[in-house]
């Protein structure tokens, strides 16, 4: 399949009403842990299953979004979040090297542990407002989160923002894949 463009991910505020399918755009507008809310909805049956995590150079717009220098390198974090065994989300953190110093180099040793935890539990994060996107399968960022699925899907919606622990930023970009739509709405 050929690559032909980035995601455009936008603000909230620049978004049209009913942009996103009803059953999806409940998850990217909700606020607070993401990691909590599918735990609910899941009824616990819930686990990060560990796709990937390495040095490597990020996404051009992930870079920019983070305010890294050209070809500079972070750890990217990309995992699976299962409920009732299904990936409901594919979840991408970038962590720059400038961010894993004292008590942020926890983060590389998260393993299979659901990030989500480790940064609402942290009194120094803070949270940048959420940037959306729809990704159609043209979509570098698509292609990555759907790879290891079993069968081939069409349009995914995402969310992303930058977190600050201590004023040291990290991104977390969370696709909803189709599974996501059909189960229970975790934010009570």
């Amino acid at each position: 399949m050929l690559i032909t463009h980035d995601a455009k991910w936008r603000s909230v505020p620049r978004l049209r009403p009913g942009f996103a399918p009803p059953g999806v755009r409940r998850w990217l507008l909700a606020p607070g842990s993401l990691t909590r809310l599918l735990q609910q909805a899941s009824g616990g049956d819930f686990r990060v299953r560990l796709l990937s995590q390495r040095w490597e150079m990020p996404l051009p717009d992930e870079a920019r979004l983070l305010r890294m220098r050209a070809r500079r390198y972070a750890v990217v974090r990309q995992v699976q979040l299962l409920c009732g065994g299904e990936p409901w989300v594919y979840a991408r953190t970038v962590i720059p090297a400038t961010t894993l110093v004292g008590r942020q180099r926890r983060f590389v040793h998260l393993g299979s542990r659901p990030l989500g935890a480790v940064l609402f539990a942290d009194p120094s994060m803070q949270r940048s407002e959420s940037q959306l996107a729809r990704l159609e399968p043209q979509t570098r960022l698509h292609r990555i989160a759907s790879a290891d699925l079993a069968e081939p899907v069409g349009t995914i919606w995402g969310r992303r923002s930058v977190f600050r622990l201590s004023r040291r930023p990290l991104l977390v970009s969370e696709l909803f894949l189709p599974a996501v739509g059909e189960c229970p709405w975790g934010g009570g």
